[in-house]
């Protein structure tokens, strides 16, 4: 079965940077875009940014732009999130998402969090 495990999560003060990983298994990683989300206490999870199958292109949220990166290592079934110049408005639990013939898997999240 598809699993989804996140890492990589942390406090850091604003300005610093953190990389989360998301290790995938039960599919053929390679064939699938991935995507990370998060969540914020009391808003819905929004997109945050995704990577093709061959990460060839990736698109990203305006209020990450130039600070975030994704990427992915298919022959390792992993993919990254880059975060650098955090903000306090970037604490979120950050989700790993794959989409996958109508059906949505999650991992279980990795908290961020963000000082002033």
């Amino acid at each position: 079965q598809v699993q989804l495990v996140e890492s990589g999560g942390g406090l850091v003060q604003a300005g610093g940077s953190l990389r989360l990983s998301c290790a995938a298994s039960g599919f053929t990683f390679s064939s699938y875009a991935m995507s990370w989300y998060r969540q914020a206490p009391g808003k819905e999870r929004e997109l945050v940014a995704a990577i093709t199958s061959a990460g060839g292109s990736t698109n990203y949220a305006d209020s990450v732009k130039g600070r975030f990166t994704i990427s992915r290592d298919n022959a390792k079934n992993t993919v990254f999130l880059q975060m650098e110049n955090l903000k306090p408005e970037d604490t979120a639990v950050y989700y790993c998402n794959l989409d996958r013939w109508g059906a949505r898997y999650w991992g279980q999240g990795t908290q961020v969090t963000v000082s002033s």
